[in-house]
């Protein structure tokens, strides 16, 4: 797994309360008839060991009371503990023991001691949105976590697929969701969401799984391997075409599945889609821009209702969902498989 180190540090806001005690006048008290008017309901003498602290559920809390003792370790291994215990609110996707346990030993960590505390961090704020999101209000699609780890310290994006259950980047499960606390809502997860590169949005999202057997149909294809890198020619802005948009260019050139697109015109294909050396968001996009790509040939972009992009042979391609945001680069969704001059 790659990671780009960024810190994160905030601020402790403690909640204090206040004791209100409640004295009877002692002239209300005495009846010079000799009777005496007893205080209905008398409060009771004040605990002397009360210090005056109100009890609290935080995310932290909930942590360490319900046996997240891995997640709380980390939390405070990251400094992020007076983060999760303030009033803000935060929606956590809670890694249990076992997801860490199986997270260290993936990586090679004997135990969370060994993690860089900014590596830590950063995979860490990648479980934490802003707000208070139950699970109804969640839908298949990408949401943005709190993880500043892309190439120029841009949000990281996370999958969410709920066509069965919550799964987030198709490798972490929820198995308890909607778990309310007072500064946010907590969902414990089976395994630890790493940091995405630009193929785990492709492996996860089910829409692209034509681009994923396009990608891997040749033993000798390499695009896998460099675009998990982080290293030249990363970082990558890739425009990555749906399983429709592949099955309309199969119905344009009259084949009949992927396997008749010879392997040279494949890769000239692919390597059309994908920009080197530059993580290039949508607010960078400008109207008329001459985008050149791997393939060493450019296309156009064109702004007005939506960005579409127009490929050498006059062809367009609307961009349909933009921003999804890895660490070594950033995936804008088309409609239409671009090609280069064949």
């Amino acid at each position: 797994m790659n990671f780009i180190l960024r810190n994160a540090k905030f601020g402790l806001i403690i909640l204090l309360s206040a004791f209100v005690f409640v004295a009877c006048d002692k002239d209300d008290d005495f009846n010079p008839g000799g009777e005496v008017n007893a205080t209905p309901n008398p409060e009771p003498d004040p605990d002397p060991t009360d210090d005056g602290s109100a009890e609290t559920n935080s995310i932290v809390d909930f942590a360490s009371a319900n046996g997240f003792t891995s997640l709380g370790a980390a939390v405070e291994a990251a400094g992020l503990t007076a983060t999760l215990s303030g009033d803000t609110e935060y929606t956590v996707f809670a890694p249990t023991n076992d997801a860490f346990d199986a997270f260290l030993s993936d990586n090679g960590f004997e135990s969370l001691d060994e993690v860089p505390e900014d590596v830590l961090t950063l995979i860490l704020m990648n479980h934490v949105q802003a707000g208070s999101i139950m699970s109804s209000d969640l839908s298949t699609g990408y949401i943005q976590s709190m993880a500043e780890a892309g190439p120029d310290g841009e949000n990281l994006s996370l999958y969410i697929n709920v066509d069965d259950g919550v799964v987030i980047n198709g490798v972490s499960t929820v198995t308890s969701a909607d778990n309310e606390v007072d500064n946010g809502v907590v969902h414990a997860v089976d395994a630890v969401i790493g940091l995405p590169d630009v193929t785990t949005f492709a492996m996860a999202d089910p829409s692209f799984e034509t681009l994923v057997a396009a990608l891997t149909r040749e033993d000798s294809f390499t695009f896998v391997e460099t675009l998990q890198s982080t290293e030249d020619p990363a970082p990558f802005t890739v425009f990555a075409p749906t399983n429709d948009a592949f099955a309309n260019l199969l119905a344009e050139l009259e084949l009949s599945g992927l396997a008749d697109l010879d392997a040279a015109t494949l890769q000239a294909a692919l390597l059309y889609h994908v920009v080197g050396g530059a993580n290039v968001t949508s607010d960078e996009l400008t109207d008329g821009m001459e985008v050149n790509t791997l393939q060493e040939e450019s296309f156009t972009v064109n702004l007005g209702d939506d960005v579409v992009i127009t490929d050498v042979n006059e062809r367009t391609s609307t961009v349909i969902a933009a921003d999804v945001q890895a660490v070594n680069g950033v995936i804008h969704v088309i409609d239409t498989v671009l090609l280069p001059t064949l």
